[in-house]
C-alpha cells in the first residue's frame, strides 16, 4: 500500500507506504551498491539507481478506501531515485576526487532536469542521509532525488516568507543574510566568488550549516560549471571539517532548496541553498526533538553557533592540512 494522506491541520500531504517497513538492513558481508553485486554495474564511477522501496512511484496504486470528506486521499505519484556516489563503499563525499566530484553534479544536474520534464512533478529535492543516527540502513555513499507530486511544506513556508519580505522591502531576503552574516562574520564558515557557508543566527541545530548561491539562481541546473565545481569544493572542506570535529564519521542529513517545478516564477524571492541538518552536540550525544520541538514546532538549540562555527572552521582548517 502507497497513497498520499491529506493532513487538513496543515494543509499538507503525509507520504504512506508501508512496503518500506520491509527494507533490509545492510548484510554484514555483501552490499547491493557494490560492483560484482549484480544489482549496479560491475564498473560505474556515478549511478543512478531505481529505488527498490519508493514511497512514490510513476505508476502507483490506488489509495485504500479509507478516507472521507475531510480526509482525502490520493495516489502516491512521483519518483524516487537514490545516486550512488562512488563504487568505493568506504568512501564519502570527502574522499571523492575533483572529476568524480564533478561527474556526481552532472548526475545530479541531469536528474533533476529530467524528473521536472514530468508536468506532475511539483518538487524535486535532492537530498543526503549519512550515518545510522539518522536512520541510513546502507552504509554505501549515496544520497537521493525525490519528485514530489505537491510541494512540501517547509519549501511552502520559505517561500511564503521570502515572497512576503521582498513585497515588503523590494530586496531578495537571500542578499540581506549574506549581508547579515558577511557583516558579523563569526558565523561564516567558507566563502568563495559564487557562495557563502554559514551556521545562521537562527538555526536549531549546533552544526546546522547553510549554503546559499550568492547570484540570482534557482535551481542546480542554471549553475555554470565553474560553480558547480565551486559549490563541490565547499561541500567537501564542510563535510571533512564535520569529520574533524570528533574524529568520527559525522551524521547528517543535507537538502537542495531549489525552485518548484512546473509552477510560477519565484525568481524575484527565492534562492538555490543547501541546508545541513546534522544530529551531533557533542561526540557522542545525539539532539533529540523532542515535545516542544516535534509538537509545537518551536525550535530550540542547546548550543551558540557563535561557538560552534569557530569549531567547524578550525576543523576544516585541521581537514585541510591532513588532506
Amino acid at each position: 500500500m502507497a497513497e498520499l494522506r491529506y493532513n487538513p491541520l496543515l494543509d499538507d500531504w503525509t507520504m504512506v507506504a508501508a512496503a518500506r517497513q520491509k527494507r533490509p538492513n545492510m548484510p554484514k558481508d555483501t552490499c547491493p551498491f557494490c560492483p560484482g553485486s549484480g544489482k549496479v554495474p560491475d564498473h560505474y564511477d556515478v549511478h543512478l539507481y531505481h529505488n527498490d522501496f519508493p514511497v512514490l512511484s510513476p505508476n502507483p496504486p490506488e489509495p485504500d478506501d479509507v478516507g472521507g470528506s475531510l480526509y482525502q486521499t490520493k495516489e502516491a505519484k512521483g519518483k524516487c531515485e537514490v545516486v550512488l556516489y562512488s563504487p568505493d563503499h568506504n568512501a564519502t563525499v570527502p574522499d571523492l576526487s575533483r572529476d568524480h566530484m564533478s561527474k556526481l553534479f552532472e548526475l545530479w544536474t541531469d536528474t533533476f532536469a529530467n524528473l521536472e520534464k514530468d508536468p506532475e512533478h511539483k518538487y524535486i529535492m535532492i537530498f543526503e542521509n549519512r550515518g545510522e543516527e539518522v536512520g541510513v540502513t546502507m552504509p554505501h555513499p549515496h544520497g537521493q532525488i525525490y519528485a514530489y507530486p505537491f510541494v512540501p511544506l517547509k519549501i511552502r513556508t520559505e517561500l511564503a516568507n521570502t515572497k512576503a519580505y521582498y513585497e515588503k522591502h523590494q530586496r531578495n531576503m537571500f542578499d540581506d543574510i549574506i549581508a547579515e552574516e558577511k557583516k558579523f562574520g563569526k558565523r561564516v564558515i567558507m566563502e568563495n566568488d559564487s557562495f557563502l557557508a554559514f551556521i545562521p543566527f537562527f538555526t536549531d541545530y549546533p552544526f546546522g550549516v547553510h549554503i546559499v548561491s550568492k547570484e540570482e539562481k534557482l535551481a542546480i541546473t542554471e549553475f555554470t560549471d565553474e560553480e558547480k565545481q565551486a559549490l563541490g569544493d565547499m561541500l567537501q572542506q564542510i563535510v571533512g571539517g564535520m569529520d574533524c570535529i570528533y574524529d568520527r564519521l559525522f551524521p547528517y542529513m543535507m537538502t537542495m532548496h531549489q525552485r518548484p517545478s512546473n509552477s510560477g516564477d519565484v525568481s524575484d524571492y527565492y534562492r538555490f541553498h543547501i541546508e545541513f541538518y546534522p544530529p551531533l552536540r557533542d561526540k557522542n550525544k545525539i539532539k533529540y526533538n523532542a515535545s516542544s520541538e516535534t509538537g509545537g514546532w518551536a525550535a530550540a538549540n542547546p548550543t551558540r553557533v557563535e561557538e560552534t562555527a569557530n569549531m567547524l572552521r578550525k576543523a576544516m582548517k585541521k581537514f585541510e592540512q591532513e588532506g
